[in-house]
């Protein structure tokens, strides 16, 4: 039985390990594995002002994080505390759409509906604080999910990191 519940700070070294496995188990057909590396290295990492915010959430099965993501009323488009892309500032929901942050689930676990149980929470708890729509920046394993939830792509991202790799992204958005 899976549940979702708040992410604690406390738990943040648990969360990045967990974003780790992801990020580079969940990329096969997707990124290189210098490409999977680099982003999850450079990019990936739990947002602390997510979890501060009460944005941020952990799915658990039978007591062990299996799956964690957040919303956030706040303008960062992606990144954990090192890697932020964007700026901090608090949006305006009457005209700004609330972001899908930090989506990660444990390969292990994959397939089985998590990211979507996630993303249905994180709409409604976006659509509650008085957001109409959203945004996010998808990795190309995430763009399945987010399509099949009624996310339509904006535009593409080259992200640019170490070593001259660059990573495929796209800006996706939807109305509430």
């Amino acid at each position: 039985m899976f549940t979702i519940r708040l992410a604690r700070m406390s738990e943040k070294p648990l969360l990045e390990a967990l974003i780790a496995r992801s990020g580079i188990g969940l990329a096969d057909g997707f990124y290189t594995p210098q490409e999977a590396l680099a982003i999850t290295r450079e990019v990936f990492g739990v947002d602390s002002a997510l979890v501060e915010d009460g944005t941020y959430f952990a799915i658990e099965d039978d007591g062990v994080v299996v799956a964690c993501g957040g919303w956030s009323r706040r303008a960062t488009d992606f990144g954990g505390d090192g890697a932020k892309h964007g700026t901090d500032r608090l949006l305006d929901p009457a005209t700004e759409p609330a972001r899908i942050r930090a989506f990660f689930v444990d390969p292990s676990m994959a397939r089985r509906g998590l990211g979507g149980m996630l993303l249905n929470h994180c709409m409604a708890a976006a659509a509650q604080a008085g957001f109409t729509s959203l945004e996010l920046v998808s990795t190309m394993p995430g763009e399945p999910l987010y399509l099949a939830h009624g996310f339509a792509a904006i535009e593409p991202i080259a992200l640019r990191l170490s070593g001259g790799v660059i990573v495929r992204l796209t800006r996706m958005g939807r109305r509430l």
